[in-house]
């Protein structure tokens, strides 16, 4: 079986030439041509010896991620679906502003941390993408812009891993693609312009920490541990506590010097000025001060499937005066691409579910599980 060599970053490209006989300076030439270039062929690669370009047919190919279809919406933002086999199908989403080209990238085939706000969760987990299928969303994604745009300038900006599925339950994939994202010889993107969202999984922000710290974003979305516990289950492994503890260890090596915390805002749910006042509690509890994280919050982008409904835009700006007038700096998400549903946890593409989740939510629903909202201490 010949080498895909958009699963590879500059070192495993190394090893790779090492097996074939070839100096390791092969594998820069390479990786610009595949990365920089956006070349697909290797007789497009023409400073490489004609020799290697026969052995690399044989033994290597370049292969992007089969496109199935393109949108856009009425404000610019771009979703494409990838086919990653097998009948599934993976999101991306680009998002041009005036000072930047954000590019939401997708780690798995569906999810299976099953937040209750979110429809990739709802429809379930497939696999996990491989290292090439990650890249290659960047890959085409900056390629075809360019030459849509008629660029020769960088396109894509920032990277965030918000797409489909936990990037941290893809660890040994996901590695090797931050790599590829920030190497000189390919994307050359700053760390402080790479973000990994995370619903929390402790152990692995620790690992990221010392491997590739780029910008973290977490998934809160709840101030207390019982209310996270029903909204992002696998609070129940990994509490408030704890995770706060890998927030603060993380900050050590991160490239930035605070980290985000995602809220998504669901009316009558989490959006009180009570549930703003207790997330106040939890970040001066863990600091002499608001100043090492900031919150970005969500308008929710409602499903049928989820039984909820967005915040009034009264009650978001209101949260957002509590915290912000406490001094932790705030924001609001303005909602892109809403309108072909790219817009944050819309994101569904077509997996085939292998964690059974329609019955688990079935069964939850008819044994009479509803959402609690307690405002209670996290400590308490």
């Amino acid at each position: 079986m010949t080498a895909n060599l958009l699963n590879f970053d500059l070192d495993g490209l190394a090893d790779f030439c090492d097996r074939l006989g070839e100096k390791r300076f092969r594998a820069t030439q390479l990786f610009r041509w595949i990365h920089q270039r956006g070349a697909s062929r290797f007789d497009e690669m023409t400073d490489l010896a004609k020799s290697l370009r026969e052995k690399l047919k044989g033994v290597a190919h370049v292969t992007p991620l089969e496109l199935v279809s393109q949108h856009v919406s009425s404000d610019g933002t771009i979703k494409w679906l990838f086919s990653v086999g097998d009948g599934d199908v993976i999101e991306t989403v680009f998002i041009p502003e005036s000072d930047r080209g954000t590019l939401c990238i997708s780690s798995q085939a569906g999810c299976a941390v099953g937040c209750r706000f979110c429809s990739t969760g709802h429809q379930g987990f497939s696999r996990n993408l491989t290292s090439g299928e990650i890249v290659s969303q960047l890959w085409f994604a900056e390629h075809f812009l360019r030459k849509h745009l008629n660029r020769l300038e960088r396109v894509v900006s920032n990277v965030v891993m918000m797409g489909m599925g936990e990037p941290l339950q893809n660890y040994s994939a996901l590695l090797p693609s931050l790599r590829v994202m920030l190497d000189d010889h390919a994307y050359g993107l700053s760390r402080r312009r790479v973000t990994v969202s995370t619903s929390g999984v402790v152990p692995m922000i620790d690992k990221l920490g010392g491997d590739c710290p780029v910008a973290l974003a977490v998934s809160l979305h709840a101030s207390n541990d019982l209310l996270r516990n029903d909204l992002v289950p696998l609070n129940r492994k990994y509490p408030i506590a704890e995770l706060m503890e890998a927030c603060q260890r993380y900050l050590e090596k991160a490239p930035r010097d605070f980290i985000t915390f995602e809220y998504c805002m669901l009316d009558g749910v989490n959006d009180t000025p009570a549930h703003a006042q207790e997330l106040l509690e939890l970040v001066f509890r863990f600091s002499n001060g608001g100043n090492w994280c900031k919150f970005n919050l969500i308008p929710f982008n409602p499903f049928p499937a989820s039984g909820l409904l967005r915040s009034s835009q009264a009650t978001v700006v209101n949260f957002s005066k509590i915290l912000s007038d406490a001094g932790v700096v705030t924001t609001i998400r303005k909602t892109r691409g809403d309108d072909i549903d790219a817009a944050c946890g819309q994101l569904a593409g077509d997996v085939k579910d292998r964690t059974n989740v329609q019955s688990r939510i079935a069964k939850q629903r008819s044994a009479g599980d509803q959402f609690v909202i307690p405002i209670k201490a996290v400590n308490g």
